[in-house]
């Protein structure tokens, strides 16, 4: 009994070394290789796709594509260029050569005349009168002549105060056709914010007087200027003080005998701010100190209330009158109004017999240090 452990441990393997290896594994290890999962063997390829990556091959494919890509769309883009130029320079050639026509013209003919090309289109309205560019798209054009009225009747009140008074008709009433002197638009602040464009009307019959008072104003003796007295006429007017002088000195003796001064808004406004911009000018030019007495206080007034309305939309007319003894008269043409049948026409708004008023309102575009439109003083004294 006490011999089996012994014989039991005669038929046991004995204990190996830490790390031997075992039996028939040696060769195996022997051969076996360290692997990532980075690396190939070209031998043998790994059947997975992940294993077959080569990011520096990847790499240089995307950084060959790019840059064709940037050659390409340069390239395109260089082309573009040089096409459109060379466009460019090919038609504005072709658009120097003189055309020619097929049919030509006989000589007799007023288009083929020497001077045919210096000649001015006329544009009529629908009622014949004649009409003059602006320059100004909202009211791009003045007719050369108006037919006004004797505005003796009875005045407009404001709105909702009665009934409104009749449209002045030109067709049941004795008129007088004035013609268009010079125009322009007038601007406000640095940006030029256009406010409304006006235009300067004289009684046809009344301008010989007038110019034949600005001939003898140069010349005494003289029927007509020649070249270098007109320039010393155009002068003279434009300058601030003598300017200011001479039309002062005209109107305060009825020269011109009848004028009007056409405004028609760019933009939507209303009375009120027509009338500060008007105050301001009549102050900065009327009687002052003694001058300044009571009756034109009253006139001051009278010419506040006229303008106590409401909108004045844009492309409507708004006309001041002056006749030969200085009496203002304003009307207002505001379209008429479908909902009121109430057709449209010039109605006359207002009047003002202090001449004193008038005299001071008509300088604020014709002469001064600062008018009201530049443009306008400008137009007016060519014209």
């Amino acid at each position: 009994m006490l011999q089996q452990p012994a014989a039991l441990g005669r038929h046991l393997p004995r204990a190996r070394p830490c790390g031997a290896a075992l039996p028939g594994h040696a060769h195996a290890n022997a051969s076996a290789s360290r692997r990532t999962i980075f690396s190939l063997r070209p031998d043998k390829p790994s059947g997975r796709a992940v294993e077959n990556l080569n990011i520096q091959r990847l790499s240089r494919r995307s950084n060959d594509y790019q840059r064709n890509r940037r050659i390409f769309l340069w390239s395109g883009t260089v082309a573009g260029i040089v096409s459109f130029g060379y466009t460019a320079y090919k038609l504005k050639q072709e658009l120097a050569k003189p055309v020619k026509l097929d049919s030509s013209l006989p000589s007799t003919g007023p288009l083929a005349a020497a001077g045919a090309a210096s000649r001015k289109v006329v544009v009529h309205d629908s009622e014949g009168h004649e009409l003059v560019e602006t320059g100004n798209s909202t009211v791009p054009t003045f007719t050369r002549t108006i037919d006004l009225p004797d505005y003796s009747g009875p005045t407009a009140p404001a709105p909702a105060s009665g009934p409104l008074a009749p449209a002045v008709s030109s067709s049941t009433s004795a008129t007088t056709e004035y013609t268009l002197v010079g125009f322009g638009t007038r601007t406000v602040t640095f940006v030029g914010i256009q406010v409304y464009v006006v235009g300067y009307y004289i009684a046809t019959a009344d301008i010989a007087a007038l110019q034949n008072n600005l001939t003898k104003k140069v010349n005494p003796i003289a029927t007509a200027l020649v070249p270098g007295e007109r320039d010393q006429l155009r002068t003279a007017l434009l300058d601030p003080a003598e300017g200011e002088q001479t039309w002062d000195d005209l109107l305060a003796r009825g020269i011109p005998a009848r004028s009007a001064f056409r405004i028609v808004p760019v933009r939507d406004t209303d009375f009120h701010h027509l009338r500060d911009g008007f105050v301001r000018s009549i102050q900065a030019r009327g009687p002052t100190g003694e001058q300044a007495d009571d009756s034109f206080g009253e006139a001051m007034r009278e010419f506040r209330n006229i303008f106590n309305r409401g909108k004045v939309p844009k492309s409507k007319e708004l006309l001041l009158v002056r006749d030969g003894a200085g009496k203002l008269s304003i009307a207002f043409d505001d379209g008429g109004s479908k909902k009121e049948d109430r057709p449209a026409g010039r109605r006359l708004i207002g009047v003002v017999e202090d001449e004193r008023v008038s005299r001071a309102l008509w300088l604020n575009w014709l002469a001064g240090k600062k008018v009201a439109s530049e443009p306008a003083r400008k137009s007016i004294v060519e014209g």
